[in-house]
C-alpha cells in the first residue's frame, strides 16, 4: 500500500527528456509561424477586399500564388532560386572568411590594430550598394561583380562582430592561460575563439541576411536569372502579383539560410546559452 501511494507523486515529478522538449519547442514554433503567416494573410485580404487599394498595385492572396505557380510552370522559380542561391553562396563564403580573418588579426595584433582598423572604420559606413557602379566598372556585369558586391556586404557585419568578440576576452582568461603556459597559438584557438564565438555567430548571421539583402541589388544588372532580375522585371512590367510572390521567396529563402548558419553555429556557442 505504501509502495502505490510513494510511487504517484515520484512518477509525477520526473522530468520529462531533453529531447521531448526540444520537439515540443520545434512544434511551439511552428505553430506561431503558420499562425502569424495566416495572419498576415488575413489582413492583406481585408486591405485588398476594401477596394481602396488598386487591384493592379494591390493583388489578392490567390492572385499571387497562382502568378507564383505559373512561374514554377515555366521553370523558372527553380531556375531563379539556385542562381541567386549560388551568388549568395559564394559571396557569404568569402565575406565571412575574410570577415573572421580580419577581426583576428585587428583584435590580436598591433600591426592589425595599427594599420588595418583605422582603414576599415573608414570603410564599414559606406553603404554597400553605393560600391556597386565601382564592381561593374572593376568587373563588368559578369558574376565577379554581384560576387564582389555581396562579399564585401557580408564582411562589414562578420569583422564588426567578430572583431568585438576577439577584442572582448576577459584579462583573467588570457592571465590564467599565460601563467598555464599557454603558446599564443593556443590562447587563440582554446581562450579567445571560443570566447568570441557568440559574437562570430552572431555575425555570421546578420552577414548571412545582408547576403539576401544585396543579391537584388547585385542581380539587377548584367543577368538573365535570379529572384533580384525577376523582382527588377515584375517591377518594369508593373505585374504586382510576381513581384510580391519574389519577395515572398527572397524572404523563405533568406530564413532557411538563416536557420541553416544557426544550426551550424549552435555547437559551437551553447555554453554561453547554458551560462545563462
Amino acid at each position: 500500500m505504501t509502495a502505490g501511494v510513494d510511487a504517484a507523486p515520484v512518477a509525477s515529478v520526473v522530468p520529462s527528456s531533453p529531447g521531448r522538449r526540444v520537439s515540443l519547442a520545434r512544434f511551439r514554433v511552428l505553430g506561431w509561424t503558420v499562425a502569424s503567416l495566416l495572419l498576415a494573410s488575413g489582413l492583406w485580404s481585408v486591405a485588398v477586399a476594401s477596394g481602396r487599394f488598386p487591384r493592379q498595385l494591390f493583388p489578392s492572396v490567390p492572385e499571387i500564388l497562382a502568378a507564383g505557380h505559373t512561374m514554377w510552370a515555366d521553370g523558372l522559380l527553380v531556375n531563379d532560386v539556385t542562381a541567386s542561391l549560388g551568388r549568395a553562396a559564394a559571396g557569404f563564403a568569402i565575406g565571412a572568411v575574410l570577415g573572421i580573418v580580419v577581426a583576428v588579426l585587428t583584435a590580436t595584433t598591433a600591426a592589425g590594430r595599427n594599420l588595418l582598423q583605422p582603414v576599415l572604420r573608414v570603410f564599414s559606413p559606406i553603404p554597400t550598394i553605393g560600391l556597386v557602379p565601382l564592381a561593374i566598372l572593376w568587373f563588368g556585369l559578369g558574376e565577379n561583380s554581384k560576387i564582389l558586391v555581396i562579399a564585401l556586404g557580408v564582411f562589414v557585419p562578420v569583422w564588426i562582430n567578430s572583431h568585438s568578440g576577439l577584442a572582448g576576452t576577459p584579462v583573467d582568461y588570457l592571465k590564467a592561460a599565460r601563467c598555464l603556459g599557454a603558446g599564443r597559438w593556443q590562447t587563440l584557438r582554446k581562450v579567445v575563439l571560443p570566447e568570441a564565438a557568440p559574437d562570430i555567430a552572431a555575425g555570421l548571421r546578420v552577414g548571412a541576411a545582408m547576403a539576401f539583402v544585396l543579391i537584388v541589388v547585385a542581380e539587377m544588372t548584367g543577368t538573365t536569372a535570379g529572384i533580384g532580375y525577376r523582382i527588377y522585371q515584375a517591377q518594369l512590367f508593373s505585374q504586382a502579383d510576381r513581384l510580391i510572390f519574389c519577395l515572398i521567396v527572397l524572404g523563405i529563402v533568406g530564413a532557411l539560410c538563416d536557420l541553416a548558419v544557426h544550426s551550424a553555429t549552435s555547437p559551437l556557442t551553447r555554453w554561453a546559452s547554458e551560462e545563462h
